[in-house]
């Protein structure tokens, strides 16, 4: 070590075990400089959680279905519809039909899985990929099946979502089809 730095180290350890504040009936040793050095104490150079935007979170478009699932499996069709953009703007396309609005999907669905003589079976959805294209945006791809006493239907769908600040992520755009 050089000459200069072993005359200041000796200072800079007494300095650093003196008490930042004056001792009083409940202060412990652990006040001491030496001890604010060595504490964790937030600075540039410290690790940092790093906290993604909820608006360019895919896991949050992921956390979306995964509801709609749990919702559409206990047999809340409400619940599953708190998924989509609760507007007359909402679009569903499905088997050669256009469904235009919140109200007539939800309606659309009723008919298809609720209606006497029908039920909602046990629905998977398998997501192949959410791409985020834009801040606020979201493109997912996958495939979705039901189960029911009657058979297994199947098929493939492409969700457009969109983040709102007030709701989160919503379906603004669902097409679905179903395999022969």
């Amino acid at each position: 070590m050089p000459p200069r730095v072993i005359r200041v180290l000796p200072a800079f350890l007494a300095l650093a075990l003196l008490p930042l504040r004056p001792a009083t009936a409940g202060s412990a040793p652990a006040d001491s400089l030496l001890r604010s050095l060595v504490s964790p104490v937030p600075s540039a150079f410290a690790p940092t959680r790093c906290v993604m935007p909820e608006d360019q979170d895919p896991v949050a478009v992921r956390r979306l279905l995964d509801d709609q699932v749990a919702a559409w499996n206990r047999g809340d069709l409400e619940g599953f519809m708190r998924g989509y953009w609760k507007s007359d703007s909402l679009t569903f396309y499905s088997g050669g039909t256009v469904t235009h609005g919140w109200q007539t999907t939800l309606e659309r669905y009723r008919r298809r899985y609720q209606s006497e003589g029908h039920a909602m079976g046990r629905l998977a959805f398998d997501v192949h990929d959410v791409a985020l294209p834009a801040r606020g945006e979201a493109l997912v791809r996958g495939g979705w099946s039901l189960t029911m006493k009657d058979g297994e239907p199947h098929g493939l769908f492409t969700l457009w979502l969109r983040w709102f600040p007030d709701a989160g992520w919503r379906v603004v755009h669902d097409h679905s089809s179903a395999a022969p």
